[in-house]
């Protein structure tokens, strides 16, 4: 049998065809799946959002301060300590003012995790009246810095604590915090009876 001749027309055609992409089938079902997939990821998101906001908002206003307060207390402790290491001459200070920047940076790490459990942020740095003392503080030097600080910083700001932690321990709402009130209150204790002997030692030096 002889060969038989396409027309060129035709096999031009025939090519192109074999060459043409295929179209991709998307079913519908698959869609309403990937929808709803997506449907189920953001309300996940969102109730895990709205469950943090709940966390925080369940806490009474008087256990949020506390954990403000506290925060603002630790921290001007820490600063107006730091101050001390360069500003004093005296070993007792400076011995008083390691032992300050130790504790309270090692409390203020606990408060900052069991803030943060309760979806809530604390502060990092003292407050505003903190910030004032601690300015005065820093223009004094020699003994008269070292008489002001053990008042100011070492007893009346330990006072100040050991009332804040006291009546935390003893009315917190939050089972959590009013625990970390009362295990962290005899250490603020202790650091009280340490800055009233320092004040006396100090006072008593000409």
């Amino acid at each position: 049998m002889g060969r038989v001749e396409l027309p060129i027309r035709y096999l031009g055609a025939t090519m192109i065809s074999s060459f043409r992409p295929q179209a991709r089938l998307f079913h519908p079902q698959s869609s309403r799946k990937l929808i709803a997939m997506l449907g189920i990821a953001v309300l996940a998101g969102l109730a895990f959002s709205a469950s943090q906001a709940l966390a925080a908002d369940s806490l009474a206003r008087q256990d949020k301060s506390f954990l403000t307060d506290a925060a603002h207390a630790g921290h001007a402790e820490i600063d107006a300590s730091k101050l001390a290491l360069e500003k004093s001459s005296n070993p007792a200070v400076k011995s008083f003012a390691e032992k300050m920047i130790a504790d309270h940076g090692k409390v203020g790490d606990e408060l900052k995790a069991l803030a943060a459990s309760k979806n809530v942020s604390v502060p990092d740095e003292p407050g505003m009246a903190q910030k004032a003392k601690i300015a005065i503080l820093g223009k004094l030097q020699g003994p008269t810095f070292d008489k002001q600080y053990a008042g100011m910083i070492g007893v009346s700001a330990h006072k100040d604590a050991v009332s804040l932690f006291k009546k935390t321990a003893a009315g917190a709402k939050d089972a959590d915090i009013k625990q970390f009130a009362a295990s962290n209150l005899p250490g603020l204790q202790e650091r009280l009876e340490m800055a009233t002997q320092l004040k006396a030692s100090v006072d008593a030096e000409k």
